[in-house]
């Protein structure tokens, strides 16, 4: 189980400042559930960016805000605004690359 916070509560006040890379997730997901050890190791070497999940399955509504129709579904938020994305299942140096690109 992941130690990272659920988010979506809180979600615009979570993703305003800085570099925010969120996990869009269901526990329901195999894909999901892989993702998730690989989305908290990186979270654990990337302290300069902020980590978050949302289950898709309690947040409808947020999920379709951002045309999130595939899971795992990880987006990069800059200040706010989505910056990026990733669909499906990656590596933990893909995820860690494509982050970096915006810290």
């Amino acid at each position: 189980m992941s130690n990272l916070p659920e988010i979506s509560t809180n979600f615009d006040e979570f993703i305003k400042e800085g570099v925010v890379v969120v996990d869009f997730w269901a526990p329901w997901c195999g894909p999901c559930k892989m993702l998730g050890p690989i989305f908290d190791e990186v979270a654990s070497k990337l302290p300069t960016a902020k980590f978050g999940k949302v289950n898709v399955d309690d947040a409808h509504e947020l999920a379709r805000s951002y045309q999130v129709r595939s899971i795992p579904n990880v987006c990069i938020f800059k200040n706010g605004q989505l910056v990026d994305r990733i669909v499906g299942l990656c590596d933990e140096h893909e995820l860690a690359s494509t982050i970096q690109k915006y810290l």
